[in-house]
């Protein structure tokens, strides 16, 4: 009885600590504070006033922190999707390997020579502090979603960069040093990590798709659950073959994203929820692994603080290289310099420094650790003036808790699912003005709310139509409700 209780009061600190973390995003929305500075700032904080809580070894967090961006990694992909990576395709390569590498090289410079730390250190300060993180950048926004191809190239360039990173910081620290062969060995390992990741990412989510379409399971439940362990194994797989695990899982997902599949919309409320899940837990667990008593030391609160700094200046000045000819305004290309906030991936990267045996390793990882707070509280705190100072594009993404489906057997034929775009023909017009010969308008959906559809229904801007038609109208459609409008 004294074990039962006992564990019983572990789940009620647990389930009183999600609920908390689950909470803190209604903060989040109010304070502009990133939600996950909220979770770093609250495991740390309870971590220095109960000192019976002990952090997790460094092999722990690793682990489960990996697990945690694995599952996250996946859902971006999903999110994003192939058809929208196809558009800002370039952009998105470009930034999260070439950028991630001249943004890794100009840190590395300016840690050497303002606070003279050898050449080796720096480069693995700078790698650590190099990828970014779109989540903390989303959760600053809120309910605001950045409008194409910007909010692509954010996200896209997080998911691309984040195993960058991972793989960098891992082939320099195998390698152990700076030489000509060590420069050759990390190149080598980080084209086999990145290839054999892209090759794994590619197959594996081919055949998740395939699997997804044709082979049935006897529950509704099990669909998202296989999809979860075909992520994992996929991670594992290219792991194995010495790849890059977190670019196989965000490449698996993008093939997935945007496919139609059996219970596909379960799937990725599934993945959704438990990404969300990832995140808390991700920066729970680096929070706890947070000293702020070495945090406040002047070898570590200066170079911190400094660093930070610089790469509000060194990123844009390095990646901004990369967006040339990404199609973006002006504006929006300041923005998404701007907007690159650091997340869980550089203090995971700072916790291998712990691992790596480096002389004052707890240093190097408390500078980290402070360059990230200094992004999320500073950066993400500004993100939003920013972004209505540079007038960057936004709409507003209400919650929508009601939905309306059926329930088919067989895969729906000719169903079209189309959003109407403002300066398309058919913004503005009457359903029985358009050309829609062979075509069924079925509903539409404005403002969250269903609204009548006959033939003197005006359609406007934003309005989602479900339209029944032949599959062979697809191109008819979109060039009637989704593309712009032919001059007369």
């Amino acid at each position: 009885m004294q074990d039962i209780s006992y564990f019983g009061g572990i789940l009620v600190v647990v389930a009183v600590a999600l609920l908390v973390a689950v909470l803190s995003n209604r903060v989040s929305e109010h304070v502009q504070v990133p939600a996950p500075a909220i979770f770093v700032a609250g495991a740390a904080t309870v971590a220095a006033a109960v000192p019976q809580i002990q952090a997790p070894s460094h092999q722990a967090v690793e682990r489960l922190v990996s697990v945690a961006l694995v599952i996250i990694l996946f859902d971006g992909g999903m999110h994003i999707g192939r058809t929208r990576l196809r558009r800002a395709l370039r952009p998105v390569v470009v930034t999260g390997t070439v950028g991630t590498v001249l943004t890794v090289a100009a840190t590395a410079v300016a840690v050497h020579l303002v606070f003279g730390i050898e050449w080796y250190i720096a480069v693995l300060v700078a790698t650590a502090v190099a990828p970014t993180d779109p989540a903390v950048v989303f959760s600053v926004l809120g309910k605001r979603e950045v409008a194409e191809p910007a909010g692509t190239i954010l996200e896209g360039e997080s998911g691309a960069n984040d195993p960058v990173g991972i793989a960098l910081m891992t082939s320099l620290i195998t390698a152990g040093g700076l030489s000509l062969h060590a420069f050759a060995q990390v190149g080598v390992q980080f084209v086999i990590q990145m290839g054999v990741g892209f090759i794994v990412g590619l197959v594996g989510g081919q055949l998740l798709l395939l699997t997804m379409r044709r082979v049935a399971l006897p529950s509704e439940g099990l669909y998202a659950i296989r999809t979860l362990a075909t992520a994992l194994l996929i991670y594992g797989a290219a792991a194995v073959a010495h790849g890059s695990g977190f670019l196989a899982v965000f490449v698996a997902g993008v093939m997935v994203g945007d496919a139609n599949a059996p219970y596909k919309r379960e799937i990725e409320r599934f993945h959704g929820a438990l990404a969300s899940l990832a995140e808390i837990v991700a920066f729970v667990i680096l929070g706890l692994t947070v000293d702020l008593s070495m945090l406040a030391t002047r070898d570590v609160l200066i170079p911190g603080l400094v660093i930070g700094a610089a790469l509000v200046i060194l990123r844009p000045l390095v990646v901004g290289i990369c967006l040339a000819g990404s199609g973006l305004r002006r504006n929006e290309k300041a923005f998404v310099l701007f907007a690159g906030l650091k997340g869980a991936v550089p203090i995971l990267l700072g916790s291998l420094l712990l691992q790596s045996h480096i002389p004052d390793a707890h240093r190097y990882y408390g500078i980290v650790v402070l360059v990230v707070a200094f992004s999320v509280l500073v950066q993400g705190t500004l993100t939003p003036t920013v972004a209505a100072w540079l007038r960057v594009p936004m709409r507003t993404v209400e919650q929508e808790p009601w939905a309306l489906g059926v329930r088919l057997r067989n895969e729906p034929q000719g169903v079209h699912r189309i959003t109407v775009a403002s300066d398309s023909l058919a913004a503005g017009g009457r359903l029985d003005e358009l050309p829609l010969d062979g075509a069924w308008v079925s509903f539409a959906v404005r403002q969250g709310s269903l609204i009548p559809v006959s033939g003197d229904t005006q359609l406007l801007p934003d309005d989602e139509l479900l339209v029944l038609a032949q599959p062979e109208l697809r191109e008819q459609l979109l060039d009637t409700f989704s593309r712009p409008a032919s001059p007369a």
